[in-house]
């Protein structure tokens, strides 16, 4: 079974544990049933957005979601380069969690490798708040209607209930750090 099932999978059983029905979940995460239907099936892959939103909804570890763990450390917790946890969401993002194994974070940091030549099929859009910090290459993010164009060492903090959508530039690989609150 491939991660992406797994990840469906638990989402079946964290409803089915919730006992609540699609139409509950996906009124909570504000998507439509169908679309709820489509994640849970495993037919579709399931945005970081709506696993995020649905862990914060009903206040469970998104490591438990993603990997099927529950983080236990409380006081530190310390990710080696190239060790953090991957999360293949889409074909356009790479994602490498920072902090899988603190328990109660109230942010989520990822290192996001973007490859270039495929962009995201829709924009993203998610509860709380964003900031990105460009570590290598160029990324062009669209936040509503505004398009902007950021370099190495640059950051950019949003309200990503907007309609955001990253790109790399120049046909090179770009790689940065996302905090998600």
């Amino acid at each position: 079974m491939s991660h992406f099932e797994q990840v469906a999978e638990r989402l079946m059983g964290l409803r089915e544990a919730l006992e609540l029905s699609t139409a509950e979940i996906a009124e909570a995460l504000g998507i439509d049933e169908a679309t709820y239907i489509r994640y849970e099936s495993g037919t579709t892959d399931i945005p970081m957005s709506i696993l995020h939103a649905l862990a914060h909804e009903y206040h469970i570890e998104l490591t438990a979601l993603l990997f099927d763990e529950d983080p236990h450390m409380k006081s530190y917790y310390v990710t080696r380069r190239g060790r953090g946890q991957k999360v293949e969401r889409t074909k356009a993002y790479s994602y490498q969690s920072l902090a899988a194994g603190f328990a109660g974070r109230s942010v989520e940091p990822y290192l996001v490798t973007v490859y270039p030549g495929r962009d995201p099929e829709r924009p993203n859009t998610h509860a709380g708040q964003e900031f990105d910090y460009v570590l290598e290459g160029r990324m062009e993010i669209t936040i509503g209607a505004n398009r902007m164009v950021l370099e190495e060492g640059d950051s950019i903090m949003f309200d990503p209930r907007r309609p955001h959508r990253i790109r790399a530039l120049d046909d090179k690989i770009m790689r940065f750090i996302c905090i998600i609150d």
